[in-house]
């Protein structure tokens, strides 16, 4: 069982004084001086506490690296074992677990993405005294805690030393106003007080006790300064992080998290495949061959997730007196039998060995690039050549299409187009940052086409559902009208995307689109 918290919260290094700011004359908003101080902020003494945590990470500190953290820590009021993960700015997510000896399964599952795998070990122990003030109004409502830390750092790992430091931490409230960590900045700037250069006690510990530790982010390395390779590997490496960073969302079944990250292996994978005269394929194919995997296997229940959200609406949206029997009833049990298949699919694609194998894939491909000599080029030279190359492919897809019959010919060629203008949009977005306006627009022209097709696709999926829906009712005795009537509206709006098609491929094939990329 785990709890799931998000906290806001900035440190800062102690003058030589040692004591409690004041923290006086604040609104309570952050919106400016209050007009009484009198009525401003003030700060109330919560007691003290003594906490002994310790750190584990693995031996080459994987979570530190990730700027993650794991901890059991005893004291205090959320005694327990606490795993946070990074979110924006001095925001990350506590997720805790009760307290016991061991690493509950929950926390390294969650912690999986991080460690690939590896073994996880103590590493540092910390053992604080802290004094607490809480941060109120002029009506006592709290706004954030302040806390004074006298801390011990020892080191757990092989011939590490101890430290002793002394930090405050302010802590919004749960809802707070970030705009009043400005304004509290800026009063403790005035009192002595610097923000720490360390974002958590976990890495001035590991810096201070143990000074060959290498706890920094792990880096490309060898890629040329302003390279098309370089260019390339920063749109690999914000994918790759996207799924490691996704996948404690994806366990949990956080909203929209299985969509991102199955976006987030679309995009890796077309990306490689684009560019692929910058990278060795021999490196890169197999890592597309499993984001592939990866894709398909949460895609289960993803697909089911849009699938159901569409029947739903369409039913939702008709008239009472035209939804006949249980059709509702059915929709909902359908629905609950095919997403609890789907989610178990899911989950165990995530605790498989070739996940986890994927994991390490992706770890080396962005600190160990396998560069190829073309990647060491401009970026103006290098990768118009391979978005011009998508568009071809499309082109020619496109071409296919227009030549097939009505029917399900047609709907495969189209469903085909869609996915050579994702292709498109996709290695249009990885050079945007090099190439600017001109590969934007391409992409996004492309992405219209994309929006347009993938409706058409899914009312081509929605309506075998429909179909099978109906059959299946007929077969109980229910009435069928239901499902009919959802049918002939998903055909009119497939028909309907279909006429669409011819002008969004119009304004996306315009010669003067890919002759930008050059200029």
């Amino acid at each position: 069982m785990t709890q799931s918290t998000r906290e806001t919260e900035r440190k800062y290094e102690v003058p030589a004084s040692g004591d409690f700011p004041s923290l006086t004359g604040l609104t309570g908003k952050g919106q400016g001086k209050a007009k009484d101080k009198g009525k401003g902020t003030s700060l109330v003494d919560a007691g003290t506490h003594d906490l002994d945590a310790v750190y584990y990470d693995t031996a080459d500190l994987r979570l530190t690296r990730t700027s993650a953290i794991l901890r059991r820590r005893t004291g205090g009021s959320d005694a327990g074992w606490h795993l946070k993960l990074p979110l924006a700015d001095d925001t990350r997510e506590e997720i805790r677990a009760p307290l016991q000896e061991e690493i509950p399964d929950s926390l390294s599952d969650l912690a999986l993405s991080r460690t690939r795998g590896a073994r996880l070990e103590p590493v540092v122990r910390i053992r604080s005294s802290r004094a607490v003030r809480d941060l109120v109004d002029a009506d006592g409502a709290l706004l954030a805690e302040v806390v004074l830390d006298q801390v011990r750092a020892d080191s757990l790992r092989p011939e590490g030393g101890h430290a002793s430091w002394a930090e405050l931490e302010v802590e919004l409230a749960a809802d707070g106003d970030t705009a009043l960590l400005e304004r509290v900045d800026k009063a403790l700037g005035k009192e002595g007080f610097a923000r720490s250069t360390a974002p958590s006690k976990l890495t001035r510990a590991l810096k201070e006790t143990t000074p060959d530790a290498e706890s920094a982010p792990d880096d490309p390395a060898d890629v040329p300064s302003g390279s098309a390779g370089e260019q390339v590997l920063a749109y690999v490496s914000e994918q790759a992080r996207t799924i490691v960073d996704l996948d404690p969302a994806v366990r949990r079944d956080l909203p929209d998290s299985v969509h991102r990250m199955r976006v987030a292996c679309r995009r890796l994978r077309s990306c490689l495949r684009s560019y692929r005269s910058l990278l060795d394929r021999e490196v890169t194919d197999p890592v597309r061959a499993d984001l592939k995997w990866l894709g398909g296997e949460l895609g289960a229940e993803r697909d089911q997730e849009v699938l159901m959200e569409r029947l739903r609406e369409g039913m939702e949206a008709l008239p009472r007196e035209l939804v006949l029997g249980p059709a509702a009833a059915r929709l909902q049990a359908w629905n609950a039998s095919r997403s609890a298949e789907a989610r178990e699919r899911s989950l165990a694609a995530l605790s498989s060995p070739r996940y986890v194998a994927l994991l390490e894939a992706l770890n080396r491909l962005t600190t160990h690039p396998p560069l190829r000599p073309k990647a060491s080029r401009k970026p103006a030279k290098t990768l118009p050549q391979a978005i011009l190359k998508e568009y071809d492919r499309l082109a020619g897809r496109v071409e296919r299409a227009r030549r097939k019959p009505p029917g399900a010919e047609r709907d495969a060629a189209l469903h085909e187009v869609r996915k050579g203008a994702k292709r498109l949009r996709y290695a249009g977005e990885a050079a945007g940052p090099a190439l600017g306006k001109p590969a934007r627009r391409l992409a996004k022209r492309a992405k219209a086409v994309q929006k347009a097709l993938g409706d058409h696709h899914d009312s081509v999926v929605a309506r075998d559902s429909l179909r099978r829906q109906a059959v299946a009712a007929h077969a109980a005795g229910e009435p069928g009208f239901t499902w009919g009537l959802l049918h002939g509206q998903e055909q009119a709006t497939a028909a309907e995307r279909e006429r669409q098609f011819p002008q969004l491929w119009k304004r996306a094939s315009k010669p003067r689109l890919r002759k930008a990329l050059h200029s």
